[in-house]
């Protein structure tokens, strides 16, 4: 499955709007110079955004600038069809330097934002879902309209979390797409057994040395640190779906030693697992 450039048609219609259902969220790690809104309605996995990774289940909505890599990757335990509402257009969608007239300050400073991804934590997303799919479902300038309103809104929500680093910047071409899309399927197959740093760079046909520039250089963060982060956020997903024992939830993420696990696991989710099971127990 290679990476790649993703064309969007947006010469019919302005906004791009659609209901996306399938078996899985098999997209390869891509990107478009198009803006793209996208919610969650059924399905759970990992979320890759940048230098970005973070587990996502229902409710999840997520805003994404243009030109940043991105990709859903469901569970293989997903049961029946993945299902999202998914918003895609491009700088021109009201014409020309549209967002620098008054009426449209604060879109401007959402979609700036956009640019390093922005997840909205809705407190109530059954009624954000309805409010979603009735815009898809109207004619096309109501719909114009209402998503313009949609942002006007967004930009009001106070709990938002921007996905990327501050530092990250999209640099990806199709070579390092193509390479990083190996490497997150690799780290997703592997992810339980003890990975070497030799077999992943020999996946690339990169030496280690080559291997572990050009991943600090493109997603900002080191190889190893990026596969405790999956394995901690795969941790996190079995301590609230599951009744395992921590020690066997750390085996099966790969790690063969359970101090290790605790202070990666404090590492990155500023608790310890009883205390983050409790939590949402």
């Amino acid at each position: 499955m290679k990476a790649q450039f993703e064309k969007i048609s947006t010469k019919k219609n302005a906004l791009h709007a659609f209901v996306y259902i399938d078996k899985s969220f098999d997209a390869p790690w891509h990107y478009h110079p198009e803006y793209e809104l996208t919610y969650i309605v059924s399905g759970q996995g990992m979320r890759y955004v940048g230098n970005s990774i973070q587990k996502f289940e229902e409710g999840d909505f997520v805003l994404l600038g243009p030109n940043l890599p991105h990709c859903w990757k469901d569970t293989n335990n997903t049961s029946g069809n993945v299902k999202s509402l998914v918003f895609q257009w491009n700088d021109n969608l009201f014409g020309a330097d549209w967002t620098r007239r008054d009426e449209f300050h604060n879109i401007k400073k959402l979609l700036n934002i956009a640019s390093k991804g922005i997840k909205f934590n809705s407190p109530k997303p059954q009624i954000k879902l309805n409010s979603l799919l009735e815009i898809i479902r109207k004619p096309p300038l109501d719909k114009l309209l209402s998503f313009l309103y949609l942002l006007e809104e967004l930009y009001l929500e106070e709990d938002i979390e921007l996905l990327t680093t501050t530092t990250f910047t999209s640099n990806l071409n199709l070579k390092a797409n193509n390479r990083i899309d190996k490497i997150y399927n690799y780290v997703e197959n592997h992810c339980s057994e003890k990975i070497k740093l030799n077999d992943v760079s020999n996946l690339v046909s990169m030496s280690n040395e080559a291997f572990c520039r050009f991943f600090k250089k493109t997603l900002h963060k080191s190889f190893f640190t990026f596969v405790n982060e999956y394995r901690i956020n795969l941790a996190c997903k079995m301590l609230i779906e599951t009744n395992k024992q921590v020690g066997q939830i750390a085996y099966e993420c790969g790690y063969e030693s359970l101090p290790f696990f605790y202070r990666q696991f404090q590492k990155f989710i500023k608790c310890s697992p009883l205390a983050f099971k409790k939590k949402y127990q």
